[in-house]
């Protein structure tokens, strides 16, 4: 078994992630799950020599020096992957995120039309939010296709690493990779001032410089997007002024409501009909009235504002969650799973009143989420190319059974 069966593997069984860890098989997250592949136990030696054969002399250096890495690659015509190498306890251990080589549309995606038209703006700065996995980096890379493909822009992207690749259509589009095109984030943006952009892609606001020059970007005329980890719409506002010093943070709502346009907050849930995954959003727009609170630090009111602003395109997790539900997208069960872990997620961060109150019928707060299944197998269907022919033979372990679910008391259709 080798790194090109794996990943050739991967693709085949549509996964978004490879995980080769040591004491363990290789297992791939398939629809959300985790699900182990038939094999042996890996070694960190064979975990190692799979990661440094997919590296060059300078990142396998950089590896033993700060034991982690983060990097990525090409794999044939079709795919990319995102690598990070990282040691643990037991050894090197892999992830190989899979980044698809063609760049989806927002119709692809299933998208909100709002999306198409905050892509369309001039000035200011879209935030998309959501958990790791939720689907960002492809959001906002349909975003930037729409005015790639539609207006003659200039587009700067600074990632850590390049995910999507945008060949230049109608618009102009330069890709920079942090640690091989520019040092940091910050230095980039700095940098990016100076090269006439008109959209500015940021890969994630990590700390108050980079979070800074972002909304002066914003302020400054130009279009900015940028991803961040946050569960709701209002908790993405809280972290973006959070990051600032004790000091800052009146300049930081203030700078953040003269420039939001939008807060994009979504999550994955599986299709009706087993194709893979769609994207249900929360989605706050920066009005005069939703900029006020911000001002005046009124952060929990803004989901009564979200609630209220449908003419405006904002909507609810819920309501979209019904309106995919309605479309027969998703099925009622991924529904009702996802509203009580968002609910459940909101008890847990303390900020349970911007959600309102509970829903009718549940008098008491919904119950914690069952532990996560263990890892189950799908079906093995190879493709009939050379990625095919390099996994074939590959198979998934047994069938072990899943965690009993809690009920879905106060969620009904």
């Amino acid at each position: 078994m080798d790194i090109a069966q794996l990943l050739a593997f991967t693709m085949q069984n549509e996964a978004s992630d490879l995980h080769l860890s040591p004491t363990s098989p290789p297992i791939i997250r398939h629809l959300g799950d985790l699900k182990r592949v038939k094999s042996d136990p890996l070694k960190s030696e064979d975990i190692r020599s799979m990661a440094y054969s997919v590296m060059t002399e300078e990142q396998r250096a950089q590896f033993e020096k700060e034991k982690e890495l983060d990097f990525a690659i090409s794999f044939g015509e079709k795919a990319r992957f995102r690598v990070n190498v990282f040691t643990t306890r037991n050894g090197t251990t892999c992830v190989f995120r899979s980044i698809p080589s063609v760049v989806p549309t927002l119709d692809e995606l299933d998208m909100p039309p709002i999306l198409r038209q905050l892509a369309e703006m001039d000035k200011g700065i879209i935030l998309v939010a959501g958990q790791t996995g939720s689907g960002k980096s492809t959001t906002m890379a349909a975003m930037l296709n729409h005015i790639n493909e539609t207006m003659a822009k200039h587009i700067i992207t600074i990632e850590d690493p390049v995910e999507f690749f945008h060949t230049s259509k109608a618009g102009l589009v330069n890709h920079r990779e942090i640690g091989s095109d520019t040092d940091s984030f910050s230095k980039a943006l700095k940098s990016a001032m100076r090269e006439d952009p008109d959209v500015i892609l940021v890969g994630e606001m990590r700390d108050h410089e980079t979070v800074g020059l972002a909304l002066t970007a914003a302020e400054t005329g130009h279009l900015v997007l940028g991803t961040i980890h946050a569960n709701t719409a209002a908790k993405t506002v809280d972290r973006i002024i959070d990051v600032f010093p004790t000091g800052d943070k009146d300049m930081a709502r203030t700078m953040l409501s003269t420039s939001l346009q939008a807060v994009v907050q979504q999550r994955l849930i599986k299709r009706s009909d087993g194709g893979g995954r769609v994207a249900a959003h929360e989605i706050l727009i920066g009005t005069n009235a939703v900029r006020n609170l911000i001002r005046e630090n009124q952060i929990s009111q803004l989901y009564s504002m979200i609630q209220t602003g449908a003419r405006y395109g904002m909507c609810t997790l819920e309501e979209n969650i019904h309106s995919l539900l309605n479309q027969g997208l998703i099925a009622e069960e991924e529904a009702k799973k996802v509203l009580r872990r968002a609910g459940d997620e909101v008890v847990a961060s303390g900020s349970k009143d911007e959600k309102g109150k509970k829903k009718k019928g549940a008098d008491e707060q919904p119950a914690p989420p069952p532990p996560p299944p263990p890892p189950q197998p799908v079906t093995n269907n190879p493709a009939d190319n050379a990625a095919g022919q390099a996994g074939a033979g590959m198979e998934f372990a047994e069938e072990t059974k899943q965690a009993p679910q809690d009920d879905d008391e106060g969620y009904s259709f």
